[in-house]
């Protein structure tokens, strides 16, 4: 049992540090120089991890090229085309089945991209030349003859290559391009979803470029940086747009937009077609948007695809995950085996809601209940951000009289509950229920009570203390939900127990913050100096004889024990 009563004497030598409470979240600092130069040199590995793992599956076939470019492919003569970039092919295999005619020079950095090109069903080596090109490095002039190439199409790639870069690529492009070629690009565009959803997460390399959670990298173009990049390497602008569009989920009740740039371009030949200056007076900037706005089913289909929403970023970008985006885990931990759908690794970048993944904390204070039932024996038991997971809760119910598993989360909550009803006994889902909770929130928290009966006595919370502005309305409603001490069982005190890493947010900030709401800290882990028998603390009696620490998922994790005064 939770008994820190005998400990009370003691904790007076574990004085409780203060400091001013940063409620606004620092500045995100972005990558370290040394991640930054690890991605560069990494990309060509990054991006063949990608295409080993996905394969030709990620990637919609841009049927839409014919629709936004028919005019250019079309007219007199079969056309030289140059895929820059061409992934599995989802550019080349739709152009060559509207152009039959057409010849196609394919080019990735990643080999197994080229290798997925060459296996199509509909490669012919008469139509398709593919190769393996670095364009920062590499001198297209080895595969293609100087000044042949009618077309050359950059789908979503430039946004791929460090910034710095880009004029390198446009060059070698102007090397094997005719006087009267031209560029055909779309890419991403500022203010896009996705740019979005990197905001409060340190992705950001530099401006408006961002590093993935897979290790690729996506940079978002402004009208003005793509027409200066542009002209300053040799072309004009020809057309250029920011193109919006509005999708709405009407399960989730949620519209949100997607913008993309789309431009066409043409080597200078000194008389300037179409300049920055033109472009300006002509208003093409980003309030001069094609904006559409495209319905989705209930289900979360599109009931219009000219929208190509699979482009280098999931589908959870519109309110919706498609079943492939997820993966399932399987983890055993004290003789308990759980299967855990959880969002893949590739889109966790894009996705704001934290809840959607597994925390190494969770499979620590997971493996603490599993083994000390008696933390939550008889008693009621909340756990706080418990996210898709669940699998403290899950293992609590076993022995707890009640379980409520939180989460702030729509998405989170509802992965939870097909978590749950898919890992454990029909007898045990009575004692468990899963409810919204967003910290703070007093509609919430007076729901949450009414399932309490007097309050809480176990509260848990793993891996919930990474953002400064949250950790105010942790404790405030851990207050309004700790049950008093005289309604615990067994005389024992009620808990609240965090298991975390620090990240963003630092032990004495955790313990001022505690401190306001009646919080006292009885007990730290790991301790400060080695613990010996007759000095064990509560928490390194969880650890004895069991083995835990050898388990441990990381060593940096820490777990914080607090009493309400």
């Amino acid at each position: 049992m939770l008994d820190f009563t005998a400990m009370a004497s003691g904790e007076s030598n574990l004085p409780l540090q203060t400091q001013r409470l940063q409620i606004y979240p620092k500045p995100n600092s972005g990558v370290s120089p040394f991640w930054r130069e690890k991605y560069e040199k990494e990309a060509k590995r990054n991006w063949d991890v990608f295409y080993k793992r996905h394969k030709d599956k990620f990637f919609k076939d841009r049927h839409y090229l014919d629709k936004e470019w028919g005019d250019y492919f079309s007219g007199e003569g079969n056309k030289v085309i140059l895929e820059v970039g061409c992934g599995a092919g989802n550019t080349i295999f739709p152009v060559i089945a509207s152009y039959p005619g057409a010849f196609v020079y394919a080019c990735d950095f990643s080999p197994r991209a080229i290798e997925l090109v060459k296996a199509h069903e509909d490669f012919k080596e008469s139509h398709v030349h593919a190769f393996v090109s670095d364009l920062t490095a590499d001198d297209l002039c080895k595969e293609i003859s100087p000044s042949s190439v009618d077309i050359v199409t950059m789908i979503f790639m430039l946004s791929a290559v460090s910034p710095e870069k880009m004029p390198l690529v446009l060059q070698n492009i102007r090397k094997v391009i005719k006087p009267n070629g031209y560029v055909l690009l779309r890419d991403y565009a500022t203010g896009d979803l996705a740019q979005e959803r990197f905001s409060g997460k340190d992705q950001k390399i530099s401006d408006n470029f961002y590093v993935r959670g897979d290790g690729t990298r996506a940079y978002y173009f402004s009208n003005e940086f793509l027409t200066n990049l542009f002209e300053e390497n040799g072309f004009d602008v020809h057309k250029l747009d920011v193109c919006c569009k509005e999708v709405e989920n009407r399960s989730r009740e949620l519209i949100m937009k997607r913008r993309w740039i789309q431009g066409v371009f043409r080597v200078s030949d000194g008389s300037v077609s179409y300049s920055s200056k033109e472009a300006e007076a002509n208003h093409l900037d980003s309030d001069n948007n094609i904006d559409t706005t495209i319905n989705q089913n209930n289900d979360g289909s599109l009931t219009d695809s000219v929208i190509d929403i699979s482009e280098g970023v999931a589908a959870d970008m519109f309110g919706v995950l498609p079943s492939d985006e997820y993966e399932v885990i399987e983890i055993k931990l004290r003789g308990w085996n759980f299967k855990i759908s959880l969002l893949s690794k590739e889109y966790q970048h894009t996705c704001k809601s934290t809840g959607l993944m597994l925390w190494e904390s969770a499979r620590l204070m997971a493996s603490v209940l599993a083994e000390n039932p008696n933390i939550v024996a008889g008693k009621r038991v909340l756990e706080l951000g418990c996210g898709s997971g669940g699998i403290c809760s899950m293992i609590a119910s076993r022995h707890a009289d009640q379980v409520v598993a939180t989460d702030g989360d729509d998405f989170a909550l509802n992965l939870l509950a097909k978590n749950v009803a898919s890992n454990i006994e029909s007898p045990l889902m009575s004692k468990l229920n899963t409810k919204k909770l967003e910290w703070g929130n007093k509609d919430h928290i007076e729901s949450i009570k009414k399932l309490s009966n007097g309050g809480f006595n176990v509260i848990i919370g793993t891996d919930v203390t990474y953002v400064h502005e949250a950790i105010l309305p942790l404790f405030e409603t851990a207050k309004e939900l700790i049950a008093c001490s005289e309604s615990n069982k067994d005389d024992t005190v009620p808990a609240l127990i965090l298991c975390h890493i620090f990240r963003r947010v630092d032990e004495p900030t955790l313990l001022s913050a505690a401190a306001q709401f009646g919080f006292r800290l009885v007990d730290r882990w790991p301790t400060a100096g080695n613990s010996t028998e007759t000095s064990r603390g509560v928490i390194d009696n969880w650890f004895v004889e069991n083995d835990l620490k050898n388990d441990l998922p990381s060593a940096a994790l820490n777990i914080l024990l607090f009493c309400k005064d």
